[in-house]
């Protein structure tokens, strides 16, 4: 009979730390600079979107906490799939019946992102009602 060896340790195992990332102010002002340009836009309710409104968005972010909460997902899935679902909102007009889906599709990829277990197409269907397909959800992963 083989016996496996695990030689595993309470250490964290970090990156060292890299000075041309840490001493050169280049570097973080190319980073602000770059999320100013990837932000969202607050105003993107009276400029972009003509059929959802601020109440909605709040909804569906109650809706996705709740999923991500039940899912026990890590804890940066919620704020990257809301970040996820903000900048879509701030470019692309779109109907308040693709809200939830739209909060599936930013779940979803949050998910697959920071997640080592993530949720799973057909997880987030059952948490709809049904009231999204899985190749709905599956095409607008893809686009």
């Amino acid at each position: 009979m083989n016996m496996l060896m695990c030689c595993e340790t309470e250490q964290l195992r970090r990156a060292y730390k890299d000075p041309v990332l840490l001493e050169d102010d280049r570097v973080l002002n190319n980073l602000l600079i770059t999320e100013d340009r990837y932000q969202p836009s607050p105003t993107y309710f009276k400029c972009v979107q003509t059929d959802i409104k601020p109440y909605m968005r709040k909804m569906v972010a109650e809706w996705m906490l709740e999923v991500c909460e039940e899912q026990k997902c890590e804890e940066e899935v919620f704020p990257l799939a809301m970040n996820y679902l903000d900048r879509f909102l701030s470019v692309m007009d779109i109907p308040r019946n693709r809200l939830q889906l739209l909060g599936c599709v930013c779940m979803f990829l949050a998910s697959k992102l920071k997640e080592t277990n993530p949720l799973t197409a057909e997880k987030l269907i059952v948490y709809t009602d049904n009231s999204v397909g899985i190749e709905e959800l599956m095409v607008h992963i893809a686009l």
